[in-house]
């Protein structure tokens, strides 16, 4: 596509305000007019379990440590030093990836071709021994059960917490009211949720574009009508959707 590929269009982003900005400024370098509209808030959570789970990821008691989002690396960055993750990486995809080997100085030990939650499972190898699984407080059940029945002794533990906004922010909400947005993204399961919760009813017919099928999944079970869904499930599989859904 041109660099021009989404002159025109109104997009709403619904990521996380702090980690928006890529996303942003690719559609802004196709020209699009981005609004930024978090519909969801990740607060690190702060627990004894989340503190043992980290001493004993320390004291080198776990054989591997999942990692299914960018910001879980961010909380172990809050917490405890690279050297002390004593334990075999399982990352979920290139985000978390990238975010790891910028944190640790080294690649993770695993990482699905597909970027889901059910594809780290499937990748993962049979074994045995403790896997610390660190995960938002609503992330959806079901990683801890494949990884038992493939032998490991899997124990969850939030990693931090997801707050709903009670309202998005003025020029969203008004465009998106008015029906001048083109397309809304949707890149967890979580900001479907809250950007329904907090918004409503939306006029127009926005593209709904999100960033995998268990976020599409979601977004269908509140009524909207999704248009495309990310190949590979990457901000730069959400671009390429958007020019394919709207230029």
């Amino acid at each position: 596509m041109s660099v021009h590929s989404l002159r025109g269009r109104t997009i709403v982003v619904t990521r996380p305000a702090d980690q928006s900005a890529p996303l942003v400024r690719e559609l802004e370098r196709r020209g699009a007019t981005v609004l930024v509209a978090p519909a969801i808030e990740l607060v690190p959570a702060r627990s004894a379990a989340l503190t043992r789970a980290l001493h004993d990821l320390a004291a080198g008691h776990y054989a591997w440590i999942t990692l299914t989002s960018r910001t879980t690396v961010e909380v172990l960055d809050t917490r405890m030093m690279p050297r002390e993750v004593r334990a075999r990486v399982a990352v979920i995809g290139e985000g978390t990836s990238d975010a790891f080997r910028r944190w640790a100085g080294r690649a993770p030990d695993l990482m699905p071709r597909t970027f889901t939650t059910q594809a780290l499972a499937r990748a993962f190898p049979r074994g045995g021994g403790r896997v610390l699984c660190a995960r938002a407080d609503i992330a959806p059940e079901g990683l801890e059960d494949a990884l038992a029945a493939k032998g490991w002794d899997p124990e969850r533990v939030d990693a931090y917490r997801t707050k709903m906004p009670r309202s998005l922010p003025a020029p969203a909400r008004d465009a998106l009211r008015r029906g001048d947005v083109d397309a809304v993204t949707f890149t967890s399961a979580s900001t479907v949720r809250g950007f329904v919760s907090a918004l409503g009813a939306v006029k127009g017919n926005p593209k709904v574009v999100c960033i995998g099928p268990v976020t599409a999944r979601e977004a269908r079970e509140h009524g909207l009508r999704v248009s495309a869904v990310a190949k590979p499930h990457t901000m730069g599989g959400m671009v390429a959707a958007l020019e394919r859904v709207l230029g």
